[in-house]
């Protein structure tokens, strides 16, 4: 059943000059025997990605790694949406480029998705065997907050509402967009949110999430705001 399966693996840069080329490498490592493509879609680095990209290109192939670059920052949401005009997979996985995802743990979605069926596979740090490394105490805090105040709230019936290393069947995800109006950080939790409110059949699969290896961290205050206004209009809304 695998080999008729192909995913599709978006992922969004912006100054990941320096992860993209081994966040490629740990793809092809893991998924030795996995029908795949990695679509790189990144928003106008000036550090020089989009030439390491194409370097990329020219060791694997441009079959399997696609770049489809954007003239400026676009946001994530429009990410995902411009990767999935350009995904020829059945299946996308979502996924940052920072190393937070590690690719290891796409066997274990692929295998879950197998086993269960589901629509969509979503890694949790909230689990058993689940966890985040790198951070402190203050950014656990403020993260197990945010997703137990959301979990309140909105009864999503998933424990991980802001992570963003999923597994989507196509046609799922393509709808999931459709339905969404959120930018950014809280488009992550207004997916999954609405994915549970359709009804789609969702899996978790535990993941230890690292912070970034190189660069810096693109979350701020005022993302922090944002969160806590796309709460309160899920709240409203779904």
């Amino acid at each position: 059943m695998e080999d008729k399966n192909k995913y599709s693996i978006i992922i969004p840069t912006y100054n990941e000059r320096l992860n993209i080329a081994l966040i490629v490498y740990l793809v092809f490592k893991h998924l030795r025997d996995v029908d795949f493509e990695i679509i790189v879609v990144d928003d106008g680095s000036p550090d020089g990605t989009q030439e390491i990209v194409k370097q990329l290109q020219q060791v694997y192939g441009e079959d399997r790694i696609l770049l489809r670059a954007r003239p400026k920052k676009l946001g994530l949401g429009t990410a995902y949406s411009h990767g999935v005009k350009h995904a020829s997979g059945n299946f996308v996985v979502i996924m940052d480029a920072d190393l937070s995802h590690h690719p290891k743990y796409l066997p274990s979605f692929i295998k879950k998705q197998l086993e269960t069926g589901a629509s969509i596979v979503t890694g949790t740090r909230y689990v058993k065997d689940g966890g985040v490394h790198g951070w402190n105490l203050m950014r656990k805090l403020t993260s197990r907050g945010a997703n137990v105040l959301a979990q309140t709230l909105l009864w999503p019936g998933v424990s991980d509402l802001t992570g963003s290393f999923r597994l989507y069947r196509k046609s799922v995800l393509e709808d999931l967009i459709s339905s969404c109006v959120s930018k950014g950080y809280v488009f992550q939790m207004e997916m999954i949110v609405r994915a549970s409110r359709k009804g789609y059949h969702i899996e978790e699969v535990p993941i230890t999430f690292v912070d970034r290896v190189y660069g810096s961290s693109k979350l701020g205050g005022s993302e922090i705001v944002e969160y806590l206004k796309g709460l309160v209009y899920l709240l409203v809304t779904t």
